[in-house]
């Protein structure tokens, strides 16, 4: 398929698109918010002729900020352009930036919307975070001569095999990239193969390891502790949950309370849409539940804390003394693994871990991430680390050593995105 069949294609399914976004405002309200934006309608007043940053959603907009921050600073005359596809990735923006940023959604893959939209913007340079490839966006970039750059790049084998199916697409599209700074060397070869020409790959490192804690966040997750009298509860969270992994943390926080009668668990569904659901269950399920929103106090009494706020995530992994990823027991791939060991915590995944394989294999290899795969396996490992607070500390140390030998992968971004911005 090349790209005419495939524009062909994304028109006459409009009409399907239209309806996913439907369905997902009627599970998300949100989504009903701002859609005049996904077509380049009625987009916001923006300056043209600064640099444009497109991060899908949350966790590429977390990832992204450092970036953007240094290009604010680097470029303090030029406007900086943030782009989502996502409501949460756009409350997030909004959180970290404010007005300091412009921002929309990015509208759909269709020639005459990116058209519009680039220009409105009209960028000096477009900077896309992670694997959020849409070929008539990168087209209608390359028609104006502007570069195009792929930051902190990851490829799967199994999404560099899903390109492979689609090569008359794919090949034209990654040929159009003026950088594709890739995480890994063997994510340059898989890129390669797919038709990105060589002289464009850097291997730059992941931006996720240039990762620095406030000390402020640390002592504010202190002081609720003390607060809520819970210094000396064992206090763990299983964060970014998907659907069907509910149910094995509480089954595994039910067995933990027999050991540890106060242990209290932060649960944190990674989807807005599913924090009443969640909220529901641990209640069915005879739980003592609070919501973070609702600003409900912490008893002694409180097994459950459901984190049902947007843009608190590292304080809430702050306040706990163990730290399950999400995404893992089930085959979505995982989420940020560094998160949790930037704050010296110790790491518990399930098994399914595709979109963080290099830097799983690091974590592991450093004694860090302990994955498991069933309620069982996940009580005995948080127990483990609660029986035994020199092993924690050593996965702590661990942990923090990973993140150090890692750094630096942001400075080599930024030093590729200038070399674009000076041609």
């Amino acid at each position: 398929m090349n790209r005419t069949l495939y524009t062909l294609l994304f028109h006459l399914g409009l009409p399907l698109v239209c309806l996913r976004l439907l369905w997902r405002a009627w599970r998300a309200p949100a989504y009903s918010r701002r859609i005049g934006e996904r077509f380049a309608v009625g987009l916001p007043p923006l300056r043209p002729g600064g640099i444009w940053v497109h991060a899908v959603s949350v966790g590429e907009s977390i990832a992204a900020a450092p970036l953007i921050r240094e290009l604010m600073a680097r470029h303090p005359g030029s406007p900086i352009t943030v782009t989502c596809m996502t409501p949460t990735g756009s409350e997030r923006i909004q959180a970290m930036f404010g007005d300091s940023v412009q921002h929309c959604y990015l509208p759909y893959d269709l020639p005459w919307a990116a058209a519009r939209f680039l220009d409105r913007v009209r960028p000096r340079l477009a900077v896309v975070m992670e694997t959020e490839l849409w070929p008539n966006h990168i087209h209608q970039c390359a028609r104006r001569g502007i570069p195009v750059a792929l930051a902190n790049a990851r490829l799967s084998e199994r999404s560099a095999r899903g390109y492979a199916r689609f090569a008359r697409l794919t090949a034209p599209m990654l040929a159009e990239l003026s950088l594709i700074a890739v995480q890994t060397a063997a994510e340059a070869e898989r890129f390669r193969q797919l038709g990105a020409r060589p002289e464009c790959i850097d291997v730059t490192g992941s931006i996720k390891f240039d990762l620095t804690i406030d000390p402020a966040l640390l002592m504010r997750a202190s002081e609720l502790r003390a607060q809520w009298s819970a210094a000396q509860r064992p206090l763990w969270i299983a964060a970014s949950t998907h659907a069907g992994e509910d149910e094995i943390i509480l089954a595994a926080h039910r067995q933990l309370l027999v050991q540890h009668p106060q242990a209290l668990l932060i649960l944190v569904p990674r989807h807005p849409e599913r924090f009443g659901s969640v909220v529901e269950l641990c209640r069915k399920a005879g739980f003592a539940s609070v919501r973070r929103s609702q600003g409900e106090a912490v008893t002694a009494q409180t097994e459950i804390l459901v984190g049902d706020t947007m843009g608190e995530l590292l304080f809430l992994y702050a306040l706990a003394d163990i730290a399950f990823v999400g995404g893992s027991l089930v085959p979505n791939g995982g989420h940020n693994l560094l998160e949790p060991a930037a704050l010296g915590k110790p790491v518990i995944s399930g098994p399914h871990l595709f979109n963080f394989l290099e830097i799983a294999a690091q974590l592991r290899d450093a004694g860090v991430l302990r994955e498991v795969v069933d309620a069982d396996e996940l009580a005995a490992v948080v127990d483990g680390f609660l029986q035994d607070p020199i092993r924690a500390a050593q996965s702590r140390a661990a942990g923090l050593s990973v993140l150090a030998n890692n750094q630096g992968a942001l400075q080599r971004l930024l030093s590729g995105l200038e070399a674009l911005l000076q041609r």
